[in-house]
């Protein structure tokens, strides 16, 4: 089911899992991550439990990743930044949630299809708004595949009016709503820095011993559910030059001590060598915020001087180059890499390209020419 925002999707899935259960007695769920798994499929408002009529709820155990029916089917939860979790269990059908948001989404989709392997006719249900994708290019093209296609508007009378008059009016006929609302599947932008051929041409699963890493952050100039992201990027070089993007910890509403806070925890997760801070709409302060949680991690302040598209140019030329390796998926980076244009305008698009800022402040530290001391890192 390839469909826009609001359209159902969420509901569809749970029905589907419903009408299964009667004749599967295993049934997978896999979501983008654990909590989504949990807060949407299972306990959302339109998940399974509120789906389930009372004389059919089933019982949810969070501990053990299952939700059990009362004639013994039992759906277990997945994540698909763990793909090696769906190895070894078996299973009838599969409800697969937001798949072109799976970070994981070749490893995760695979170890599905290896466990899909019980009943006569095992099926899964895939739920999600498309983006080009090569796993969904694949699905949709294999002649066993039924496709079922919607968009927001189909769904208008039980959406909130002020939805439509916020969202809707924002985001129509705009690139990012006729893939969110129309749902449809947008293939590169013309006079992109990025095309989605390079990124995957160059993708990989794991990563070698690094010799540098760095955590760029792009901070908001305000916080609350209307400022923009703050995109913190992780990424690395290897002794060969190359690099790698290794993870997304970007956020949107956070203050600045929640965000800060975000960055020095991936500082730590990932042995970091430095934070790189774009300073230009809080000056020092961002290095103080940092240091108020930890008074020893290196910040490395930077400024821009350039445009976005500009700063942009060496790093895309590094992907061209196949220098750089996106460790997994990332979708809502490679969105806005893959939407940089000359003549990118952030109120047009309806965002601004946070995640790409970070990331290019990220690769521009490690990749273009700045040394620092060797530092002993674990490996």
């Amino acid at each position: 089911m390839l469909a826009g925002r609001g359209f159902g999707k969420t509901r569809t899935g749970a029905e589907w899992t419903r009408r299964k259960k009667e004749t599967c007695g295993r049934i997978a769920l896999v979501a983008p991550t654990a909590a989504d798994a949990r807060d949407v499929m299972v306990d959302g408002e339109s998940g399974i439990l509120a789906c389930a009529p009372p004389w059919d709820r089933p019982k949810y155990e969070p501990s053990k990743r299952r939700v059990t029916w009362k004639n013994g089917a039992i759906a277990t939860l997945f994540s698909a930044e763990d793909p090696e979790s769906l190895r070894g269990p078996q299973f009838s059908a599969a409800w697969a949630d937001e798949l072109c948001a799976w970070q994981y989404c070749v490893e995760t989709w695979d170890m599905l299809q290896f466990g899909l392997r019980l009943g006569r006719n095992p099926q899964c249900c895939v739920t999600t708004t498309p983006k080009p994708i090569k796993t969904l290019k694949d699905l949709l093209a294999n002649p066993a595949t039924v496709t079922t296609r919607g968009s927001t508007y189909a769904n208008r009378a039980n959406l909130a009016e002020g939805f439509f008059r916020n969202i809707i009016a924002r985001y129509e006929g705009s690139r990012l709503g006729r893939q969110e609302l129309e749902a449809e599947i947008l293939e590169d932008v013309p006079g992109a820095l990025w095309s989605r051929s390079v990124i995957d041409e160059t993708r990989l699963r794991d990563y070698p011993p690094l010799r540098r890493v760095a955590v760029a952050i792009d901070p908001p100039v305000t916080s609350g559910e209307q400022a923009d992201e703050c995109g913190i990027i992780v990424a690395g070089v290897d002794d060969l030059g190359d690099g790698y993007v290794i993870a997304d910890r970007s956020s949107q509403g956070d203050k600045p001590s929640e965000w800060a806070r975000r960055a020095v925890t991936a500082y730590q997760m990932f042995e970091a060598d430095c934070i790189v801070a774009e300073v230009n709409n809080g000056g020092e302060m961002i290095g103080e915020i940092i240091r108020q949680i930890d008074t020893v991690v290196p910040v490395r302040q930077v400024r821009a001087t350039r445009g976005k598209f500009t700063r942009a140019e060496p790093i895309s030329a590094l992907y061209e180059q196949r220098r750089v390796h996106h460790i997994g998926s990332f979708p809502k980076l490679e969105d806005q890499m893959c939407s940089m244009t000359p003549d990118f305008d952030a109120d047009k698009a309806g965002y601004s390209p946070d995640r790409l800022d970070a990331l290019v402040w990220a690769l521009t530290e490690l990749m273009t020419g700045h040394k620092s001391e060797p530092r002993i890192r674990r490996v």
